[in-house]
């Protein structure tokens, strides 16, 4: 497999998001479902919708989200739809909760840990899709990048409980007590299940803003840790995600190793190794650097 090109800038506006989409030379068809993250009602370090919209606008795209599989704001269709509207993303855009009816299977015949993948039936309304992704930690999964949004982000809440559960139709307290690298891997499973679906109508974007070492969907989160670092953008979400790892790894800045302890002490990396196994993209990438 050749390299793939990963475009970096390291300026960070809502414009040069646009810019460094164009770079990709590639057009999104049909309807575009923008996968983001709503953030968690109390988090202060989610991307806010006004700094997407030029971008959102650009693919005249629909912001698309799922509930959640824990208790919080997001758990339910009412729940999200509220809290959408008090981050003001239903401002800005049309919004759609991909599974506030109900779900689709997306088989995954070469999965190592789970063989299918529960979705909002509303995915099936589109016809490709923009992984808009915040950079940053995770509690459980080591980091959250474009393989995460492809696999917790996309499944439902129902399919986002079979993930953390390594396949198994668990309670919520087995969410949080299954083997680590198995649900890296069910993960990197799930993703695939999505990649395969949209084939090449897919484009990723990751900004790597207000790093914490938590996730968007932790109400009480860490503030940021590190520095602001730039704006990626590829056609493979390995590759996406490797870069982000790389240039954290690459930083002289003294929050870095707050934020590898949380990467490495979860085996982060290994979601990335998992997918690219799976044939859904590639760690050997070529940083293509940007002046904007």
């Amino acid at each position: 497999m050749e390299k793939a090109k990963v475009y970096f800038t390291r300026k960070l506006t809502p414009e040069a998001v646009v810019q460094l989409y164009q770079k990709l030379g590639k057009e999104l068809q049909g309807k575009v479902a923008v996968k983001v993250h709503s953030g968690e009602r109390g988090n202060q370090n989610y991307l806010r919708p006004e700094f997407l919209k030029p971008m959102v606008d650009y693919v005249q795209g629909t912001i698309v989200e799922c509930n959640t599989a824990y208790e919080g704001a997001r758990n339910t269709t009412e729940k999200h739809i509220e809290l959408m509207k008090e981050h003001e993303w239903s401002n800005y855009f049309n919004v759609d909760i991909m599974d506030s009816e109900e779900d689709i299977t997306l088989e995954i015949p070469n999965g190592k840990v789970i063989q299918k993948n529960s979705v909002g039936s509303h995915l099936k309304n589109y016809n490709s899709m923009l992984v808009l992704s915040h950079f940053k930690g995770h509690p459980m999964g080591g980091y959250g990048g474009a393989l995460k949004q492809l696999s917790i982000g996309v499944a439902s809440g129902k399919g986002k409980r079979y993930i953390h559960c390594c396949g198994h139709d668990g309670s919520y307290e087995d969410m949080f007590h299954q083997d680590q690298d198995s649900f890296l891997e069910a993960m990197a499973d799930a993703a695939s299940s999505v990649t395969n679906y949209f084939k090449d109508n897919i484009l990723y974007i990751n900004i790597m803003c207000n790093m914490s070492v938590d996730c968007d969907c932790c109400n009480v989160a860490e503030d940021p840790c590190m520095k602001d670092i730039g704006i990626l953008a590829s056609t493979d979400p390995v590759a996406i995600d490797q870069a982000c790892i790389d240039l954290v790894t690459q930083s002289t800045d003294p929050g870095r190793n707050h934020l590898l302890e949380r990467i490495n002490s979860r085996h982060g990396l290994h979601t990335i190794e998992a997918a690219e196994n799976l044939g859904i993209g590639t760690r050997d990438y070529e940083l293509i650097e940007v002046e904007l």
